[in-house]
């Protein structure tokens, strides 16, 4: 098998799990192992590398999360463009449980996680002004809508520590300050692939509305199991959107600048 592939994304096995001739495959990297093995496979003829964040059977929560081994080892299987489904919380009303939100903008509130492939002696500042990639959001906003299903083309998603869900007062203030979606993952994952110069795009399945909304008693606080019951609801919407998206991105595409990025201080 050719163990190279165009397109990264980040998911679970199910994903895959329809495809044909898929081959795992482990992977080294000066920062350990991934989350677990990379499934390649082709569609579209267009290779694809898979891989679960949290592994196979859940086993890193989001702040252990091998999050510079796991870019890394897409780098190094020639990954240009990757796609990052969420399981994310509303924090506006008019974003709802079931809804899709391409991001745009993140507000890091995590602590202590590794989070830059640059910890001396060489050092780099990367811009994280526009994280995501704005063509690769525009594939996935028309795709969406193309399907039928409700996305709002642009959010800003405050990224948590985790594994705990939010107090209703930093809910509140999260809500107050116009940020419209909560996850636990999206940072440092979205800045790591900047740094590597990987076109990044995230939609963000919006599961439920944190721990609720200020003067909406009807709204209960975010749950691990209605978390899960709204995702697996949604889960055929999340592939067909994945699969229409990579039908839809050009491989020889040169109007994107993200991969202008200085990689010499790299171990690639």
């Amino acid at each position: 098998m050719n163990n190279k592939a165009d397109i990264g994304v980040f998911g679970g096995s199910g994903f895959y799990s329809f495809l044909k001739d898929v081959e795992e495959i482990e992977i080294e990297t000066p920062y350990g192992k991934p989350s677990d093995k990379i499934a390649l496979a082709t569609y579209e003829g267009k290779r694809i590398a898979f891989l679960p964040r949290h592994g196979k059977n859940h086993q890193f929560p989001p702040h252990m999360i091998p999050y510079r081994a796991n870019l890394f080892a897409m780098k190094k299987l020639g990954v240009k463009k990757i796609l990052a489904p969420t399981a994310s919380g509303s924090l506006q009303p008019n974003i709802k449980p079931g809804d899709f939100v391409v991001c745009d903008q993140f507000v890091d509130r995590t602590s202590g996680r590794k989070d830059t492939f640059y910890d001396g002696p060489v050092t780099k500042h990367i811009s994280a002004a526009h994280p995501y990639c704005p063509e690769l959001r525009k594939i996935a906003i028309e795709a969406g809508r193309d399907l039928g299903i409700t996305v709002h083309e642009k959010g800003t998603v405050v990224v948590i520590q985790g594994p705990r869900f939010s107090t209703v007062s930093e809910s509140r203030w999260f809500n107050k300050m116009g940020w419209e979606v909560i996850n636990m993952t999206q940072y440092p994952e979205v800045y790591l692939a900047r740094e590597l110069g990987i076109c990044y795009a995230n939609i963000s399945l919006i599961t439920d509305y944190d721990a609720g909304l200020e003067g909406r008693d009807d709204i209960a606080p975010v749950t691990e199991e209605a978390v899960l019951k709204v995702f697996e609801e949604n889960i055929e919407k999340v592939k067909k959107m994945l699969f229409e998206i990579i039908k839809r991105i050009e491989l020889r595409d040169e109007s994107c600048t993200c991969n202008n990025v200085d990689l010499s201080g790299l171990d690639l």
